[in-house]
C-alpha cells in the first residue's frame, strides 16, 4: 500500500534526532524511487511547523557564534560543526519544500527529495568526522539563520527558490573552496575530500533551486534576472558578498549577466 508523500515528508522534518533524520531522508528517497508514495493531496493544509531538532547545538545570534580558528582539533571540529548544522538544517528545508508546496510537478518533488537524501548523506559525512575528532554534533553553539529564512519564504515556492537554494546555498558554493584550502593547510585532508562531495552535489542543489524559479517566473509571466534582483533586494537590501565562486554558480543555472549584475553589487558593499 502506498503512502502519502506530503505526509512523509512531514514526518521526517518533525524527527528531532539528527541521525534518524538522516536516515528518514534517504529512506524518503528510496521510496519515492520505489513508487511506494503518492502524490495525492491530504486534508490537512500546509501550515507553520517549526522544523524537529534535537535540544543541542545551543542556538544563539549569528555575532555571538566565536571564530573559527583551524589551528587545534576543536577549530577544525568547529568549522565543521558548523557546515554540519547548515546540512542538518538543510534537510528540512528540503523536506519543507516538499511538504509545504502543493500542485506542482512531479519533477519538483522529486528534485527535493533527492536533495533531502544528499543533505542527510552530507550531515552523516560530517557527524562522523567530528566523532573522529573527539566531537559530536551539539558539542558548539550555531545560528536558526537558514530556518529563520525557511519561515519568510514559506508563502510562495518562487520566493523560497529565489532565496533559499539561489542565496545561501549559492553562499556555500562560494566559500566553500576557502574553507578546503584552510583544512590542507592544516594537514586535514580527510575533511578536504568530505567537502570535495558536499560541493560537488551543493552545485545541483543551487541548480534544482535555479530550475524551479525559471518554471514558476515563467508560469507567472515574470522576467526571472528582474525578479531575483528585486527578490534580493527586498529580502537581503543587495547585500552580497564576494568572491564568487564563478564556475560554480554557472553550472549551477547563473547566467554570465547574473554574475556580472552580483559582482556589481558586491564592488558597491566593498565601496560603502
Amino acid at each position: 500500500m502506498s503512502a502519502n508523500l506530503f505526509a512523509a515528508a512531514r514526518a521526517c522534518l518533525a524527527l528531532t534526532d539528527p541521525v534518524e533524520k538522516a536516515g528518514a531522508a534517504c529512506a524518503l528517497n528510496e521510496d519515492w524511487h520505489a513508487g511506494a508514495l503518492t502524490l495525492e493531496d491530504p486534508d490537512e493544509l500546509p501550515e507553520l511547523i517549526d522544523a524537529g531538532r534535537p535540544a543541542r547545538p545551543e542556538l544563539v545570534a549569528p555575532r555571538e557564534l566565536p571564530r573559527r580558528r583551524l589551528g587545534s582539533a576543536e577549530g577544525q571540529a568547529a568549522m565543521l560543526h558548523a557546515i554540519a548544522h547548515i546540512e542538518f538544517n538543510a534537510i528540512n528545508l528540503a523536506c519543507d519544500a516538499v511538504f509545504r508546496f502543493r500542485d506542482l510537478p512531479r519533477g519538483f518533488y522529486g528534485d527535493w527529495i533527492r536533495v533531502a537524501a544528499e543533505e542527510a548523506r552530507h550531515f552523516n559525512l560530517l557527524n562522523e568526522r567530528l566523532a573522529e575528532l573527539g566531537y559530536a554534533y551539539g558539542d558548539f553553539p550555531a545560528h536558526s539563520g537558514l530556518w529563520d529564512l525557511a519561515v519568510k519564504t514559506r508563502h510562495d515556492p518562487m520566493v523560497r527558490m529565489a532565496l533559499v537554494p539561489r542565496v545561501m546555498e549559492a553562499r556555500g558554493l562560494d566559500v566553500t573552496p576557502e574553507i578546503q584550502r584552510k583544512f590542507a593547510g592544516v594537514g586535514d585532508a580527510r575533511s578536504v575530500a568530505i567537502l570535495d562531495v558536499i560541493l560537488r552535489e551543493e552545485v545541483g542543489h543551487v541548480a534544482a533551486g535555479s530550475r524551479w524559479f525559471g518554471y514558476l517566473c515563467e508560469l507567472r509571466g515574470l522576467e526571472p534576472e528582474a525578479t531575483y534582483f528585486d527578490l534580493l533586494a527586498a529580502y537581503f537590501g543587495e547585500g552580497v558578498r564576494c568572491p564568487l565562486h564563478r564556475q560554480a554558480r554557472l553550472e549551477a543555472g547563473f547566467s554570465e549577466s547574473e554574475l556580472r549584475r552580483l559582482e556589481a553589487l558586491c564592488a558597491e558593499r566593498a565601496a560603502g
